[in-house]
């Protein structure tokens, strides 16, 4: 038996994460999603019409061991007069005795449509996914049993996708499929085939109403996988002199049996100066994990090189915060 089974959801989980045929939900989940489009979408490269970069920390499930932790840093920038756009992800994920580090780069090639643009991406990655069995515990020793591994495994996944982004200056709509191959990523040295990465689906959409000093911007976030509950982040924001931005996120999915959805959230980010945006949320767990932690935290910060100054729709600045 695994050593703290106080904490016993966590080892449950792991478990079916690496014993199990994988048909959920294997991307980490971040709150502040609006902030971070470009993890989930490579057409998005190049829409800020200014170089960018962004950082990202997530430590979820405070209080439980072996709970989900996750950090990225994300860069793109406007090419050719803005009608390309170039971007890059590295993100690292762990789990536990797991850890995954993924690196993307993404193209964008971007258009006139309508009163917007719209961008069109393709995206190449390679993801190191290692488990080391030493570091875990248990009341016997875990040598004497022989379907636990006793040493590190690790293996390198290529992977491709693809995206589409359309925005205005007051709406935005985005469709990508990141990972498009169903790779094999058991670890094991056998012939056999356990697990493999599985077709991410994501639909994101926001709509800005209001003008002057007060906005409000609803928007969402909608993750499918095959086989796995349908999850959807719905966040509305209220905007404050284009400085600070106050919101809250309702997190469907989880499990099937959870009928009250997965998390309920509190955002607050604050535009510091033309080029610097900090963020912060707080999640509440409504699963039956809330009782064995105290929530999730994230906190982002993002910089911009320069103002942003359209090329392709003549005659149009962005005025910071650059919400699309």
């Amino acid at each position: 038996m695994l050593k703290a089974m106080q904490h016993k959801p966590i080892y449950i989980f792991l478990f079916f994460c690496l014993n199990t045929a994988l048909f959920a939900q294997q991307d980490e989940q971040y709150t502040q999603f609006m902030f971070n489009k470009l993890r989930y979408n490579p057409a998005y490269a190049g829409t800020q019409e200014s170089p960018s970069i962004t950082a990202i920390a997530r430590k979820q499930w405070i209080g439980l061991d072996g709970a989900p932790q996750s950090q990225a840093l994300t860069f793109d920038l406007p090419l050719l007069n803005n009608r390309v756009g170039v971007g890059g992800n590295i993100y690292r994920n762990t789990v536990a005795v797991t850890e995954k580090i993924t690196f993307d780069g993404s193209y964008s090639y971007r258009v006139p449509l309508g009163t917007g643009i719209m961008g069109m991406g393709i995206q190449a990655s390679l993801r190191f996914m290692s488990v080391d069995f030493s570091r875990l515990e248990g009341t016997q020793p875990i040598s004497i049993d022989g379907a636990i591994p006793a040493n590190y495994q690790s293996k390198f996944v290529p992977n491709f996708g693809l995206g589409f982004y359309y925005h205005t200056q007051q709406f935005y709509l985005g469709f990508s499929l990141p990972r498009f191959l169903k790779t094999n990523i058991d670890l094991a040295d056998d012939d056999g085939i356990i697990s493999r990465e599985v077709q991410h689906y994501y639909l994101m959409s926001g709509m800005m109403f209001g003008d002057g000093d007060f906005k409000f911007l609803p928007q969402f976030l909608v993750k499918y996988t095959q086989s796995a509950p349908l999850d959807a982040d719905v966040n509305l924001s209220f905007i404050f002199l284009d400085k600070i931005t106050i919101g809250g996120t309702y997190r469907i999915g989880g499990a099937r049996a959870n009928p009250i959805g997965s998390s309920a959230s509190g955002l607050f980010s604050m535009q510091v100066n033309d080029n610097i945006l900090l963020g912060l949320s707080y999640d509440v767990t409504l699963t039956e994990l809330r009782n064995y932690q105290d929530g999730s935290v994230e906190l982002i910060l993002r910089y911009h090189f320069g103002e942003g100054k359209s090329k392709i729709v003549p005659n149009r600045e962005y005025i910071n915060p650059r919400h699309f």
